[in-house]
């Protein structure tokens, strides 16, 4: 009988009779790993048709079964005549070496006999039913389970379950880890494959990736990150055999450079989104061709590549379709070539634009942007140290479609440059955000206050040190229709600052953001719930240390709205969470005590009552809370995610 086998997860393979003391039990299920698709069906018990081999002892044929001294010729020539999914399944159970022979077949290798004839024709896999799939299962292999042995049997068990339709490797196992073998299982098996992830695969290479590329034409997406053997030969045979591709990350990849990328252009004429992050060998020559062929390009990221001036003209002019552009750390270009892609007049469609560490966006670049990109909606600037105060207003002027402005780390712009962008950037834009940048301070304007800003909804103020009790009273009254407010991380925020801007905004607060505001009291809490307690929907206060129960009971009393709350690290009692259970009107769904020190075990039939509606309940760190009442909130409140 064929030597039965068991998969412990580490891919070893023990040979020997069966794992079941009875041998009939053997048609018992089995399975070579819980999470592997290989499915082995209740069998009859084996026959043992071959009791004597020439050149053999019988004390040899006791510790091999007949069948293994069958070459892999024979074998593969029984295997390809299997009919069915369950068969294979059950084949691959048997042994690694079946496992592998299974997976080698190509589907093009598939025979058939057939009903009519004893005679046995090549058919090709479209009239095979087990093999008929859309692609809809996706599976994952991370780390020490990515082997060539799951592949393997991914490739045999998927085949007749609805087809591999998503596969992502992330990471290798130390030991055994995926080569070109297990990548060609895939190719092999699942031609119905549309999207593919390898991160971190060092023993991947050209041949392994090429094989998918002649076995898994329908492929869409491609993601590659840190695979140091995959060259260019991989990317120009997708290129070649791929032609429905319209995703293509890259990222960290040494040996992909200017040809495959030209190939990708040339080639795939679906492709609609492309990412590229630090590929020493792609140049200008790559990404120029890219861009002037592949006209439907719609969404491009360029991180960290060798590019210059050259390039980005050729985005200019080309990108007539690009919605969503996304460009980082290019050393290499300078304001000249920001100039010319603004100024090409070629990205009309451009809705969203994000700049990181770009030396070349200055002043005079940035307004040519905002006059060239006409329907630009979302701008992002991070870490661009050569922005100032007159580039932010030239740039507002000149948007006119100006949705959304997210300044981080711009150091050069102050307080007066805000307040210019905010006051000429027309009535369309709904949320300014700025985080970390440390040229905002406190300060008198020179002139008179500019007309408001009306159109604003959302106004995010992060971890900018110097922005304080002034700079918001003057935002406050620049921006009398805000709706969202996130000043998290705003240290200098006094109780004089934020009161004036509840009082201003007119339309209601919905969600409002106070985290790490240790100076605002109770005070500015019963305003926000007096003023706004009939549209407050979210409020944190995390690490607000004196606010204090009073400010519990103005929101319970007032914030009718209200389902996110947040008070960890405050100086909230028992006697506040009393409150809040007690206010029938109030309907919490996600309530955060963690850090709260003197809220003890009298809370527990408090939040019991709470529980009601929640679905979140954070009580970490709550030092006065016993283990014990832990445990029973968690059984009384099994519908509530807890975290303690």
């Amino acid at each position: 009988m064929p030597t039965l086998v068991n998969y412990s997860g580490d891919d070893e393979f023990y040979s020997g009779g069966s794992f079941y003391p009875n041998p009939m039990d053997l048609g018992c299920m089995f399975s070579i790993v819980s999470q592997v698709d290989v499915y082995c069906p209740p069998s009859k018990r084996p026959r043992i048709s071959a009791p004597f081999i020439f050149g053999r002892n019988e004390l040899e044929l006791d510790k091999k079964p007949s069948i293994e001294v069958l070459p892999d010729e024979c074998l593969f020539e029984i295997f390809r005549r299997l009919d069915g999914g369950k068969e294979k399944s059950s084949c691959a159970c048997v042994s690694k070496r079946w496992l592998m022979l299974l997976s080698s077949i190509r589907k093009a290798e598939i025979c058939h006999e057939s009903p009519v004839s004893n005679d046995v024709d090549m058919v090709t896999g479209d009239e095979d039913q087990d093999l008929e799939s859309d692609g809809y299962l996706s599976r994952c292999l991370e780390g020490k389970k990515a082997t060539d042995i799951r592949l393997a049997a991914i490739a045999v068990g998927t085949s007749s379950r609805g087809g591999l339709g998503k596969l992502s490797i992330r990471g290798s196992n130390s030991l055994r880890g995926v080569t070109n073998l297990g990548l060609s299982s895939i190719a092999h098996g699942c031609p119905s494959l549309k999207a593919l992830t390898l991160w971190n695969v060092p023993y991947i290479g050209d041949d392994g990736l090429s094989e998918i590329a002649k076995g898994c034409n329908l492929l869409e997406k491609l993601d590659l990150c840190q695979c140091p053997t995959i060259s260019n030969k991989s990317l120009i045979a997708i290129a070649e055999n791929c032609p429905n591709l319209t995703s293509l990350n890259i990222e960290s990849c040494s040996k992909i450079g200017n040809e495959g990328l030209e190939a990708i252009g040339r080639l795939c004429p679906k492709l609609h989104s492309v990412s590229i992050k630090d590929c020493p060998l792609v140049r200008d020559h790559g990404v120029s061709n890219l861009l002037s062929t592949a006209s439907m390009l719609s969404k491009v990221k360029l991180q960290s590549v060798n590019i210059t001036d050259f390039s980005l003209a050729v985005i200019g002019h080309y990108g007539k379709a690009i919605t969503n552009l996304v460009l980082s750390g290019l050393q290499n270009v300078s304001e000249r070539g920001f100039w010319v892609m603004g100024n090409a007049q070629g990205l009309q469609k451009l809705t969203s634009l994000t700049v990181t560490s770009c030396r070349g966006i200055t002043d005079v670049s940035l307004e040519a942007i905002g006059k060239g990109c006409i329907n630009l909606k979302q701008m992002c600037l991070r870490k661009c140290c050569f922005v100032s105060n007159n580039g932010m207003v030239a740039f507002a002027k000149a948007a006119g479609s100006l949705e959304c402005l997210q300044l981080e780390e711009c150091n050069r712009v102050t307080l007066s440059g805000i307040v210019g962008a905010l006051s000429n950037c027309g009535t369309k834009l709904k949320s300014l955000t700025l985080v970390k940048c440390m040229g905002i301070r406190d300060m008198a304007l020179g002139f008179a206050m500019p007309s408001p800003c009306t159109s604003l909804r959302s106004l995010s103020v992060r971890y900018c040190p110097g922005f304080g009790t002034a700079s918001l009273a003057m935002v406050g009254k620049l921006c009398p229709q805000i709706q969202h407010v996130d000043l998290s991380g705003l240290c200098g925020i006094t109780d004089a600052g934020l009161l004036p801007l509840l009082e201003s905004c007119e339309a209601g607060l919905v969600k409002v953001n106070l985290s790490g505001c240790f100076n605002i009291t109770d005070d500015v809490i019963l305003a926000l719930a007096r003023l706004h307690g009939g549209t407050l929907e979210l409020l944190n206060l995390e690490g607000c240390r004196k606010i204090t129960d009073a400010s519990l009971v103005a929101i319970a009393d007032n914030c009718l709205l209200l389902n996110d709350l947040d008070v960890s690290k405050c100086a909230i009692t028992d006697s506040g969470v009393a409150v809040l259970s007690c206010a029938e009107q109030l309907s919490l769904q996600v309530l955060s005590l963690s850090g709260c020190s003197k809220i003890s075990n009298k809370s527990m039939p408090f939040l019991e009552k709470l529980g009601k509606n929640l679905v979140g309940l954070n009580v970490q760190h709550c030092n006065s809370i016993s283990s014990s009442t832990v445990e029973l909130l968690l059984d009384s409140l099994w519908k509530c995610d807890i975290l303690s």
